[in-house]
């Protein structure tokens, strides 16, 4: 599971990630150069952080 957020929504991913799957989440930041135009799951804002349940070697 990835959810893409924003800054000031990284703690409700962290607790969704946690509640669904009781394990830690991992953090990545999705670079400038990488820039989505996906938002933020939360709000209107572009994403600029991945939170997900497992890891991928996908760059952000």
């Amino acid at each position: 599971m990835y959810i893409y957020c924003c800054f000031k929504h990284i703690e409700l991913a962290f607790e969704e990630i946690i509640e669904e799957f009781e394990k830690a989440p991992l953090l990545g930041k999705i670079e400038t150069k990488n820039k989505l135009s996906t938002t933020c799951k939360y709000c209107d804002l572009p994403a600029t952080y991945v939170v997900s349940n497992e890891c991928t070697h996908t760059e952000y």
